[in-house]
């Protein structure tokens, strides 16, 4: 029998959060191991419960989940989210304009999906969440990186963006508040984004997910608030916001001026359609999250766990010698710098294994995020403050370890 190949659309598709070092983990676990895993953002895992008023919802509306739902979700889930949209100053969205999906990155994959043809080009930042970039390169396009600028707090290049437009670009994707680098984007700058797209014709896509998950009494805007015309697709769900992240309930939002964008989504509903409906469950969740009390709030006000643990998470990992780390403004990640006189990385990934190896704490490396550099990693601030506290101490050893080996021993 001839090799059974993978197809050629997933050449350029890698998804390393969960990718080649997890599975060595695995290993080791298997081995006996113990981890401490700082490489997703799985709140459930470190004892962020969903709140039990959201448990409860589902729970009696079990009987009335066997079925399958209208494609683009229940009723009630739809008018929650419309409502929501009314509350972020998102103008002209209908029940129709609203879909449900088993969580956003179902919803990101169809949305690309029911655009994109061979040669077709998307602006996608760098870093970005890479499930974009798989999305991207999956659905038959090509994904073009414009950088986010790290001496400016990881805000968008604009010029890059501008620099990075051809005659193929379909579409910006702007993940706002930022996954990996926490940083939330002020209102002069998207609108900047909102002008370049109207220029030229583009749709933005706003992952706007982490909104609620803000820090130092940072606001979020809505992108799709800015603009009546411009074509808007915005995702988000109670995976974060709500530490709901097995419930598998997200939203995608079509706003903006529709009228040029109906054969596109009749596309988006023939796709909603052929995988007949999300999880009916998870959708019992979604009314009662948006219009019940915001616990997230307790959490990322000075006090609050996941506050505590950014804090400290920042302060140990910018005292190791040749780090440094923009403060995250919002989510529940970081991106610290390697300096690479003191660590002159030139694979990552390998970087990444050998810490799990030596030290038994994973993380993710920064190209796993289509940064262009091996010089960055991702480190999730989840885990309980002893927890956290005796991983950063291991990075610490086996970066001593690495300067002594390899550096300068700064």
């Amino acid at each position: 029998m001839k090799p059974v190949l993978k197809s050629h659309k997933l050449a350029n598709v890698c998804y390393d959060i969960r990718g080649p070092v997890l599975q060595e983990a695995k290993r080791m676990e298997d081995e006996g191991h113990k981890i401490i895993k700082l490489n997703i953002g799985n709140l459930g895992a470190f004892g962020f419960d969903s709140p039990e008023e959201i448990q409860l919802d589902m729970i009696r509306n079990l009987q009335n989940a066997a079925g399958y739902s209208d494609s683009k979700g229940i009723f009630a889930a739809r008018k929650a989210v419309m409502h929501y949209t009314q509350q972020k100053q998102i103008k002209g969205v209908t029940l129709e304009d609203i879909y449900i999906g088993n969580g956003v990155s179902e919803l990101i994959v169809m949305s690309m999906n029911a655009l994109l043809n061979a040669g077709d080009e998307v602006l996608v930042p760098a870093p970005d969440y890479p499930l974009w970039t798989a999305a991207v390169s999956l659905s038959g396009g090509t994904p073009r990186h414009y950088l986010c600028d790290e001496s400016n707090g990881w805000l968008p290049d604009v010029d890059d963006i501008r620099a990075k437009i051809t005659p193929n670009t379909r579409a910006i994707v702007v993940i706002n508040p930022n996954n990996p680098t926490g940083a939330v984007y002020p209102d002069d700058l998207l609108l900047e984004i909102v002008a370049v797209a109207r220029e030229h014709g583009l749709i933005i896509y706003a992952d706007e997910v982490y909104d609620k998950v803000l820090y130092d009494g940072v606001q979020h805007t809505a992108l799709a608030s800015l603009s009546e015309d411009v074509l808007t697709i915005s995702f988000n769900g109670l995976s974060k916001n709500y530490r709901s992240c097995g419930y598998r309930a997200g939203w995608m939002v079509v706003s903006g001026d529709k009228r040029p964008a109906r054969d596109y989504i009749e596309g988006l509903d023939m796709l909603a359609s052929m995988r007949l409906c999300a999880n009916v469950p998870g959708q019992y969740g979604i009314q009662t999250a948006l219009g019940g009390y915001q616990s997230i709030n307790d959490l990322v006000l000075p006090g609050g766990r996941l506050y505590r643990q950014r804090e400290v998470a920042h302060d140990l990992i910018t005292s190791i010698p040749g780090v440094s780390c923009v403060k995250p403004k919002a989510t529940l990640y970081m991106f610290p710098r390697l300096d690479p006189k003191v660590y002159p990385i030139t694979d990552d990934q390998l970087f990444i294994k050998e810490l799990l190896q030596q030290e038994r704490v994973l993380l993710v490396q920064g190209t796993g995020f289509n940064w262009p550099q091996p010089d960055h990693f991702r480190l999730v601030f989840l885990p309980y403050e002893d927890d956290l506290r005796e991983a950063i101490a291991r990075i610490a050893r086996f970066l001593e370890g690495y300067r002594k080996r390899y550096g300068t021993g700064a």
